[in-house]
């Protein structure tokens, strides 16, 4: 998020039913998996209204799986009834085990508070992927802290290369850089690694660690591209469709959505012309000791 952020009036929202007709479209037009994300969408108020929603479609056959990307700080809160409203995994961004540095790094964050929530999640039966962004100088030293600590919990987790987004300047970017062939190489050093052919759609390739079993995951948007295989596209709160999260085209589904509030052809057709246009892969690039590629926007806008 932006150090200074600047919160959009409640008009350019979606609401809670618009949201709900334009999930409905994509479903209707073929899409089987739907994540929720955000910022943080469990703060939204009534958010569960929307969950629930869903379930009709996941009853129907029509929608495979219905997942959440969150934080963790209000899992204790929700996470039963985010297993009855049919959601089965979620991922939880977690950058450190370290209190302090967990503090520093969210500038809100409390780590007991989103332990809390993970205990509640595992409690209610959903399977729980842990995101970690590498970061290097700041949680290098928990490459296997963090990697043994899942195991422990019979929890997944994915690595992810720090990406260009937002205002901050190339310096940090740069200096922050871990690139994930270093990390797996750091890991071939107590482990032995067996590549997945798992695919699913998204940017990820997973390994095995033969000696615990465990699956881990590489988001390497720098050192490998994955455009090849990636099949996402990514809906803002106010309608906005980005088709590659490293590019700035974007289509605009809010209007043609309030435009026919009884007539959801204009929407369907406009969702069509925006997957056309999706593009071969994205521009991110380290090289050069410069940041190419880098996104004006921040990650909370598009969704983690």
């Amino acid at each position: 998020m932006s150090e200074n952020m600047n919160f959009l009036p409640k008009k350019e929202l979606l609401t809670l039913e618009e949201l709900d007709r334009m999930c409905s479209t994509f479903v209707r037009l073929g899409v089987e998996k739907l994540r929720i994300t955000g910022g943080e969408p469990l703060v939204r108020r009534d958010i569960m209204t929307f969950f629930r929603s869903m379930t009709r479609h996941l009853d129907s056959g029509a929608l495979k799986e219905l997942t959440l990307t969150t934080n963790g700080s209000q899992l204790f809160r929700f996470a039963d009834d985010l297993y009855a409203a049919g959601v089965r995994r979620v991922n939880i961004s977690l950058d450190t085990l370290d209190e302090k540095k967990f503090a520093d790094i969210t500038r809100w964050g409390r780590l007991p508070q989103v332990l809390k929530g993970i205990d509640a999640a595992q409690k209610a039966g959903l399977r729980v992927k842990i995101n970690t962004v590498a970061l290097k100088g700041f949680n290098e030293d928990e490459l296997f802290t963090l990697t043994e600590w899942c195991q422990d919990r019979d929890m997944d987790i994915t690595f992810i290369e720090v990406m260009p987004m937002g205002d901050i300047g190339n310096e940090d970017r740069l200096d922050q850089y871990w690139k994930l062939s270093d990390l797996r190489a750091r890991l071939r050093e107590r482990y032995t690694l067996t590549d997945l052919p798992e695919r699913t759609g998204g940017p990820a390739r997973y390994v095995r660690l033969e000696e615990t079993g465990q699956k881990i995951g590489f988001i390497t948007p720098l050192t490998h591209n994955f455009c090849e295989s990636c099949n996402r596209v990514r809906l803002t709160c106010t309608g906005e469709l980005y088709m590659c999260l490293g590019q700035e085209d974007m289509a605009d589904l809010r209007a043609p959505l309030r435009n026919h509030p009884r007539d959801d052809a204009p929407l369907e057709e406009a969702i069509r012309r925006a997957i056309a246009l999706k593009p071969k892969g994205h521009d991110f690039d380290y090289s050069r000791q410069d940041v190419a590629g880098r996104m004006s926007r921040h990650m909370s806008h598009t969704g983690g």
